[in-house]
């Protein structure tokens, strides 16, 4: 794996120097668009919205648009409101990992510490792992601010990075549900949670559709046809939310 970045984690007044590697990566295929009718690829191009003529690259421009017209920012602008680009994730605290809630999770990063660093990198290792806790930071890739926090998994340091609050939707919106449920309904509902109760495995989930999609493709280039078997969904003989409850638990006992 190539590095995509360089720079410190900084544990009070220990830096402790590190590398980042990218910690997720791809399982879609990589599909061309193309003309049907002789299978060139599919170009792009910047298009005029008023005279719909193509517009030279070095001639657009980035703008905001504030109340009634468009105020274009230059790269002084940008430079202006970008952090200062220091090359230091900076531990701000220390919080409970669950208290984040996971719809602040974006991606991932491995981090690897250089030579010189090795033993204060193990130190805040060992320390994330016996007090459980995870660090909240911030740091400067590729020109923008980022939230992270910072937390061990199987003997690594891994940054992972965060939403900044402004970026989550308000719930505002949403109808919230006011339906009542019954006492024997939620015993139901909890034995049928309890039923499929099961430690969490992520090898035991796959990408199913990109695989079967392949099969596809390696059976057309040989001038087949493959056939996927497709997964019927279940149906409930009743409408009444208690009497498909009762046959959902009775068929999860048969799978178990």
């Amino acid at each position: 794996m190539r590095a995509i970045w360089k720079g410190a984690i900084g544990f009070g007044l220990v830096n402790i120097p590190v590398k980042l590697y990218s910690g997720v990566q791809n399982s879609n295929l990589d599909l061309d668009m193309l003309d049907e009718r002789d299978h060139a690829k599919i170009k792009y191009q910047r298009i005029n919205e008023d005279s719909r003529k193509e517009v030279p690259f070095d001639k657009i421009v980035k703008g905001y648009f504030l109340k009634d017209r468009y105020v274009i920012l230059d790269e002084h602008d940008f430079e202006e409101a970008a952090p200062e680009k220091n090359k230091i994730i900076e531990l701000e605290n220390f919080v409970d990992i669950k208290d984040i809630n996971p719809v602040y999770y974006e991606t991932s990063y491995y981090t690897e510490p250089e030579k010189q660093g090795t033993k204060a990198y193990a130190l805040l290792l060992k320390a994330l792992e016996k007090s459980k806790k995870a660090g909240v930071a911030r740091f400067v890739l590729r020109s923008t601010e980022n939230l992270c926090v910072i937390h061990p998994m199987d003997g690594v340091i891994v940054i992972t990075k965060i939403r900044f609050q402004e970026e989550i939707r308000s719930l505002a919106d949403i109808k919230k549900v006011s339906t009542t449920v019954t006492k024997k309904e939620m015993d139901v509902g909890l034995a049928l949670i309890k039923q499929y109760s099961a430690p969490f495995d992520i090898a035991a989930f796959k990408d199913e559709y990109t695989n079967e999609l392949l099969k596809i493709i390696k059976a057309k280039a040989k001038g087949k046809r493959t056939v996927v078997k497709k997964l019927k969904p279940k149906k409930a003989t009743s409408d009444n939310l208690y009497d498909q409850l009762m046959q959902s638990l009775g068929g999860a006992k048969k799978r178990a």
